[in-house]
């Protein structure tokens, strides 16, 4: 018995050394690629999508695999490594970073999660398949003979059009109503099937993030085999361990976080370089008492913010290693560190397109980077509502809830 506990003590420690390895890879490749997203940045968003070229070098470097299993190719990052990483690549463009996170949940949470016969389909050949769309359970799912009839609109599917797979929620009605699980609840499922199914809008004409091609999408009446759904809030992986307790929500709450700090370090270099350079018949920022005290109170507030998501995540990190599932309280705390780094960084956008002047009004960095940052702030995982559920299970009363995807549920 001893000999088997320390041979597989060993083995553990041989995976976690080629973890290592394979984390510190994926954080140098997406700073390696930087030159070429901060590129094609422009053209990105004069495309309202991403360029074939970024979308190629996003699959080679398999950066969309970040949280995949790394039996089926993936890197299977823990939270600390894949918040360098997503910060990295939404540091050199916003709209890449965003789609690249967007794209890693529903490909890592359907290979997770998805029954082994579907898996075998979407990861054959030991290709990753890019997967993308809306979870918000705005569909209608009747349960028909092998599986399911999906119908349903839906808004916001962040990198459809760089997928060929899509990733959508719906409540399943039976008998003209919604079928309620064990505890009263409607069912969520999640349904990955065919991009070609759907049919598209052409309505994304936005302030920010336009290069992420989130555009509106309908289903009618769609068969999904039963093996390619699985329900919405599932944390019971079927493959790829403990970091899978997770859920959705939490990856999502993962990934915004790491998304915002990329972005608001790139804010805070971009008007360095201005003011550096910048002058006017009214002076220089760097001149300015008023602006280097703003400017240092930025980079405080920056990296306070980051310090908050590091604390949280590397706290919850180290319970899902143990093979632990997070309390709680530890999701309540990384979800508030990403209101605070939203917004936080929502105010230094501000800052800083008021600091660049007339820089910031024309078309360009700063001004990218400012509608990203004000578009970012609308996302419901950095709603009042969440931040308000933060305040009540942090002032103790919120007994007998746990976190659903919105706010708190009752726990079960």
């Amino acid at each position: 018995m001893a000999k088997a506990l320390q041979s597989a003590s060993k083995s553990a420690a041989r995976s976690e050394a080629a973890r290592a390895i394979g984390a510190g890879s994926m954080i140098e490749r997406a700073r390696h690629l930087a030159p070429l997203f901060r590129a094609n940045g422009e053209a990105n968003e004069q495309l309202r999508m991403l360029t074939d070229e970024t979308v190629a070098a996003l699959s080679d470097s398999r950066l969309f695999g970040i949280w995949t299993p790394e039996s089926l190719g993936g890197s299977h990052l823990w939270p600390l490594d894949s918040i360098e990483v997503i910060e990295a690549v939404s540091h050199s463009d916003a709209s890449t970073g965003w789609v690249m996170f967007a794209a890693a949940l529903a490909i890592a949470t359907g290979a997770a999660y998805l029954h082994e016969s579907a898996v075998k389909v979407l990861f054959a050949d030991g290709r990753l398949p890019v997967i993308a769309g809306q979870g918000i359970p705005n569909g209608k799912a009747v349960p028909v003979k092998g599986g399911f009839k999906l119908s349903g609109a839906w808004s916001y599917g962040s990198g459809v059009k760089h997928s060929n797979w899509l990733h959508t929620g719906a409540v399943v009605h039976e008998n003209g109503a919604p079928k309620l699980d064990e505890h009263g609840n409607p069912e969520i499922r999640i349904f990955v099937l065919p991009i070609e199914k759907a049919v598209f809008g052409d309505n994304w004409d936005v302030l920010g993030l336009r290069a992420t091609a989130s555009i509106d999408y309908t289903l009618s009446e769609v068969f999904v085999p039963a093996e390619y759904t699985h329900i919405g809030h599932t944390s019971d992986p079927l493959r790829g361990g403990a970091l899978f307790y997770l859920g959705i929500a939490g990856f999502a709450t993962l990934g915004h976080s790491a998304f915002a700090l990329g972005l608001g370090r790139r804010i805070l270099d971009e008007l360095a370089i201005i003011v550096q350079t910048k002058t006017g018949v009214t002076g220089t920022p760097r001149e300015s008492e008023s602006f280097l005290e703003s400017y240092a109170n930025a980079e405080a507030r920056l990296r306070a913010a980051r310090a908050f998501v590091v604390e949280a995540w590397g706290d919850l990190q180290e319970t899902l290693k143990r093979g632990e599932r997070p309390s709680t309280r530890q999701f309540t705390l990384v979800r508030l560190a990403l209101n605070n780094a939203t917004w936080s960084i929502g105010d230094i956008a501000n800052f800083a397109y008021r600091a660049a002047g007339g820089v910031a009004l024309r078309a360009g960095v700063i001004q990218r980077c400012f509608r990203d940052m004000y578009a970012a702030t609308q996302h419901v995982t950095s709603s009042a509502p969440i931040l308000r559920d933060c305040g009540r299970e942090l002032a103790g009363l919120a007994k007998g809830k746990s976190w659903g995807f919105i706010g708190l549920v009752d726990a079960h």
